[in-house]
């Protein structure tokens, strides 16, 4: 079959990440890489070789006459640049999150069908075996449950200058949120049917702008609850970054990685720590805790890659993607509801 000719908007972490994907998967040819400035585009062609150079995605769009296109940019740039593809006829990959509305995204996802074009959104931990376990250990744990998870970035320099950059579009709630609420959702069964949330300006930060750190409160239908936490910026300890737990009345499931972050380069063991919550007659525990290891956990890249090799299928099989956007926009209109409870000091209900 011939080459999937791609082009690769966003030369930073995850574009760059992904680029590398393309350039390694014999089915894609990567007909472009736009890039706001040459820097990082220049540091990813070092690596993968010489391949055309746009500064501007439109002219980009209309020169190469893409196959499909990979969005890695800022939020904000999200849904205009993939309604552009879509109507040039190509491919969708977007990174989370889709879009900054709910309307935005269903309009997104109904040009695709229109089109008969497939829309795949980065939720990269979809493809980690870790997760995937943790998910199916924690509903195995009865109702209600209580999720509780945070991602604390301790960042500086050119990290702290994009994270700005988000903070002038949204909180850490969106950005970050959509990852760890798909996640409850997928364990709870459903999405939330309330959310509420707080947050705090921690340190100058350039105006308008959202809080660099929050939290909030998701409520499910059964009675199970779930809180999500992230705060970015120098101001962050490195000693509680992370913290992945699920409880209900069968005990509880702890995810541990040693290296912190989903994002880190190097390779990992994951820790799964099972405790029931079983007594015996006297009134102490029947066992001890037991721990699950997932050894050699992939790369940041080697996911990108997965993720990739599940996008490449879904355009050469044609992959029904209905589920997958069911979920994007159950975590992404829970996200955006932490967002607006937020700023307006209350609840929301979904």
């Amino acid at each position: 079959m011939p080459k999937i000719r791609i082009l690769v908007v966003g030369c930073g972490h995850m574009g760059g990440a992904h680029a590398r994907a393309y350039h390694a998967l014999e089915d894609f040819e990567i007909v472009g890489l736009v890039a706001r400035t040459d820097g990082t585009r220049e540091k990813l062609m070092e690596e993968i070789g010489e391949y055309p150079r746009f500064s501007g995605y439109h002219e980009a769009l209309k020169r190469t006459r893409p196959d499909a296109v990979s969005i890695n940019t800022y939020p904000g740039t999200h849904a205009p640049f993939a309604l552009a593809a879509l109507e040039a006829g190509a491919h969708v990959f977007v990174e989370k999150p889709l879009a900054q509305s709910i309307e935005a995204a269903q309009g997104i996802l109904a040009l695709a069908r229109r089109q008969g074009k497939q829309v795949l959104v980065g939720h990269l931990l979809h493809y980690h075996a870790a997760y995937r376990r943790f998910i199916d250990l924690a509903k195995a744990l009865g109702r209600p449950l209580v999720m509780r998870i945070s991602l604390n970035q301790q960042s500086d320099g050119r990290r702290w200058e994009r994270q700005k950059y988000i903070l002038s579009e949204s909180s850490p709630l969106l950005d970050c949120g959509v990852h760890y609420l798909d996640i409850m959702n997928r364990i709870m069964g459903g999405p939330p049917v309330r959310v509420q949330a707080m947050g705090a300006r921690l340190g100058a930060q350039p105006a308008p702008t959202h809080p660099n750190y929050g939290m909030l409160q998701a409520f499910y239908a059964d009675g199970s609850v779930g809180w999500f936490e992230s705060g970015w910026g120098p101001m962050m300890g490195r000693e509680s970054d992370t913290l992945r737990d699920a409880v209900g009345p069968e005990g509880s499931v702890t995810l541990q990685s040693p290296q912190g972050s989903p994002a880190s380069s190097g390779r990992r063991t994951a820790r799964l720590i099972l405790h029931s919550s079983r007594l015996d007659a006297a009134g102490d525990f029947i066992q001890p805790d037991e721990v699950e290891e997932i050894q050699d956990e992939p790369t940041h890249r080697e996911l990108c890659r997965l993720e990739q090799e599940y996008f490449l299928r879904a355009i050469r099989e044609n992959l029904d993607l209905g589920d997958h956007h069911g979920h994007v926009l159950d975590s992404l209109a829970a996200a955006l509801a932490a967002e607006r409870a937020l700023a307006e000091g209350r609840s929301v209900d979904l």
